[in-house]
């Protein structure tokens, strides 16, 4: 089965979330709603409401449940891609302008904030408080995540654990959630629901690092974005990380990455991937991925055999192998 495949046999209840999405952030203020709406139209995969869909088959599916906790996870999500831009100085995301691009940094800024005021008025309709305790936990983390990758900027002696625990809190906790709160929401046992937690969180890693070689490997077509953007903005990613491990690499990648702080956003990074991509980071990285997709597979051991898991598996696959 295909990810289009699972997409297809969710395409009711993801059309009712998409609607949810426009929405929850039009008619308050006609700025704000431009500008969201600019983000929300750009499109994404939808993982995070796929995954809330997918964790509550594990229980009592009911979309008039599940929809509040789908829309705000991808609403975070939104706002945390918003503010990403700003910080990064991103002019395209999706292979389209930014909210900071088109607009302004006060402009997305705000946005963001509106995004995630959203995300939490829609999250009050839900009556559990364990739900709205993950939530608010995620997004601290979340935000501490952020502020550990602002502080490593460049930081090229930074280590292998200092990575995988960024990543965690930046991608993987809301991942892990989106799955566990489906569950959470549709009243399925708490094994299940931890279980699914530990899935989300390992293709939530596996994801992360994924992306990090993408942004090395693709292109700007299939990635939406210039190849090396990570560098340049001062993101060391665990490829590069590996990467400046390997002693007769070191010097000469350190060299370029002092060239590529000095020129900022206007630098060539084409030596720098070229290097990388020689070393045996890639290799190491793709390893590291595969051992996180391993896990969530192991995590699902025990839950009942259903589609929702078989789609589950399907999409860790998908994860792994994507090549945008």
């Amino acid at each position: 089965m295909k990810l289009l495949d699972i997409f297809g046999a969710l395409k009711k209840d993801m059309d009712v979330i998409e609607q949810q999405l426009y929405r929850s952030i039009e008619g308050d203020e006609d700025l704000l709603s431009e500008t969201s709406l600019h983000l929300l139209k750009a499109g994404g995969k939808r993982l995070r409401p796929v995954f809330v869909l997918l964790g509550g088959k594990f229980g009592d599916y009911d979309l008039n449940k599940l929809q509040h906790v789908a829309v705000p996870l991808e609403l975070i999500h939104s706002a945390s891609l918003v503010h990403d831009d700003v910080i990064d100085d991103a002019g395209t995301r999706r292979g389209k302008p930014t909210v900071k691009a088109k607009w302004d940094n006060k402009i997305a800024m705000y946005t963001g904030d509106f995004i995630y005021a959203k995300a939490l008025m829609m999250a009050t309709t839900l009556e559990n408080p364990e739900l709205h305790r993950i939530l608010a936990k995620a997004m601290v983390q979340m935000s501490i995540g952020e502020m550990e990758q602002i502080r490593d900027f460049f930081n090229t002696d930074q280590s292998v654990r200092n990575y995988l625990l960024r990543i965690r809190r930046k991608t993987a906790l809301l991942i892990a959630i989106s799955c566990q709160l489906g569950a959470l929401a549709a009243d399925a046992p708490s094994s299940v629901h931890h279980r699914l937690y530990r899935y989300g969180y390992n293709v939530g890693m596996a994801f992360q690092i994924r992306d990090d070689l993408l942004d090395l490997l693709g292109t700007e077509k299939t990635i939406g974005k210039p190849p090396g953007s990570d560098m340049r903005q001062g993101n060391i990613t665990l490829p590069v990380i590996y990467a400046l491990q390997e002693e007769g690499l070191r010097a000469p990648l350190l060299a370029e990455l002092e060239q590529i702080r000095a020129a900022g956003l206007t630098a060539d990074t084409s030596s720098a991937i070229n290097m990388i991509r020689r070393s045996d980071g890639i290799r190491q990285s793709e390893e590291l991925a595969d051992r996180f997709i391993a896990k969530a597979f192991n995590a699902l051991e025990g839950l009942p055999e259903c589609k929702a898991k078989s789609h589950l598996k399907e999409i860790a696959l998908f994860v792994n192998k994507r090549s945008y």
